[in-house]
């Protein structure tokens, strides 16, 4: 039987489209940190580098959803390449002032302006969608696909960020990050055959994505997933910097999207029956659980093997989300609701980063990891808050409703 990764493959462009997009998407994990370890190194100043990160990422979860829905109703070329531009040119602008030393309020201004950057994991998905919107198994296989490519990234890109930002110079990181996006992006335009065809005007109505109660549980609950993120990201650099081994933490933090990546890699083999939304919420309840060992690691070793057993829940958790958001979303507005998920994780990315930057300045490195602890206990308060929403199938002109009406009695049963 051939492997269902070597199935989604056979759908001509594929391949292009996806290697494009592990490229455009490398800033997603070395950006933020390289801002962390560039400031840190320049000016010795956690909480700085903190709130610089959460200003990129509050700006991307302003802009991100905005460039999605004009990629919905033009396409992704007409939209990405400026975009992306102006993102790289944001970029250069804070590493110059950072270098020379401008006053703070510079690099806040170029943060906010590089959060512009366009969400290039969405611009993938789409191109999945719409090559195999009315088969299940393989979509889901091809969301598993992607969320490995994630976890590629946050294995990697930390590792590149940090260590070329130590080893190097400070701005090291951040400025390989915006050559991996302005690659990335310009290879993944260049490939029109697998580009999603933008719907008619006419059909862009109802406003905004998110006016989809399922979308705004996913959302939510997704900005108290982020800072968990956010908030581990922070704390990590700092606990290795009080070990004396600041450029490990790269490697711990690889270790954490290792386990995420393992697990993803095992969730798109399955072929999985049963309601959605149930999976998704048991997903998001251990990545809460898995939180609170990280109070308890004395030292990296620990820190790492914890790590790595709270990511095996984060991948099947992100993959799943994207079925749903597929299920809760309009076909016509299906780019700008993934990005709205990403933009969750944004905002979250940013609470967290910044709270963590806060109290490791005041209380140490070891107290931050109170932070994602709190942020896992609240993600999972909003999931079950929410699970009704999710559960309850609507019309959405994507695959098959029939394969909706199936799960009809089944969700009805549990709500």
């Amino acid at each position: 039987m051939p492997s269902p990764y070597r199935t989604i493959f056979a759908a001509p462009g594929s391949r292009g489209f996806s290697a494009a997009g592990l490229f455009g998407r490398m800033p997603l994990s070395m950006l933020g940190i390289g801002v962390v370890t560039m400031i840190s190194q320049l000016t010795g100043r956690y909480g700085l580098a903190g709130a610089l990160t959460a200003t990129l990422a509050m700006a991307a979860a302003v802009f991100g959803p905005q460039v999605s829905r004009l990629v919905d109703r033009y396409g992704q070329r007409r939209v990405l390449r400026p975009f992306t531009l102006v993102a790289v040119a944001a970029v250069a602008g804070l590493l110059i002032c950072a270098q020379r030393g401008a006053p703070d309020w510079t690099l806040f201004v170029f943060a906010a302006a590089a959060g512009c950057v366009p969400s290039v994991g969405s611009m993938v998905r789409a191109r999945w969608a719409a090559i195999y919107r009315s088969s299940s198994r393989e979509l889901h296989t091809a969301y598993s696909w992607e969320s490995i490519v994630d976890e590629v990234c946050f294995i990697f890109g930390p590792i590149i960020s940090i260590g070329l930002s130590t080893a190097w110079f400070p701005e090291a990181g951040p400025l390989i990050a915006a050559l991996f996006l302005l690659v990335g992006v310009f290879w993944l335009t260049a490939q029109r055959a697998t580009e999603p065809v933008p719907h008619p005007k006419s059909l862009h109505t109802g406003g905004s994505a998110l006016r989809s109660p399922g979308l705004q549980v996913l959302v939510a609950t997704f900005v108290a997933t982020g800072a968990i993120f956010g908030g581990v990201d922070v704390v990590t650099v700092a606990f290795a910097e009080e070990s004396g081994k600041k450029a490990a933490a790269s490697l711990v933090l690889a270790v954490y999207a290792l386990g995420s990546c393992l697990a993803g890699a095992v969730f798109g083999l399955l072929h999985l029956k049963g309601r959605p939304a149930t999976r998704w919420l048991v997903g998001v309840c251990a990545m809460a659980v898995s939180m609170i060992p990280l109070l308890l690691a004395g030292n990296l070793p620990l820190l790492a093997v914890a790590l790595f057993v709270a990511g095996i829940s984060v991948a099947p958790t992100m993959v799943t989300t994207m079925a749903l958001v597929e299920a809760h979303v309009p076909r016509t507005k299906l780019t700008e609701g993934m990005t709205w998920t990403s933009t969750g994780l944004a905002v979250g990315v940013a609470l967290g980063s910044s709270a963590a930057g806060w109290v490791v300045d005041a209380a140490g490195a070891k107290a931050g990891y109170a932070v994602p602890v709190a942020a896992g206990a609240l993600a999972a308060a909003v999931a079950f808050l929410g699970y009704r929403r999710l559960a309850k199938p609507v019309p959405t002109g994507g695959r098959g409703e029939d394969e909706r009406h199936l799960r009809t009695e089944d969700d009805e049963r549990v709500a």
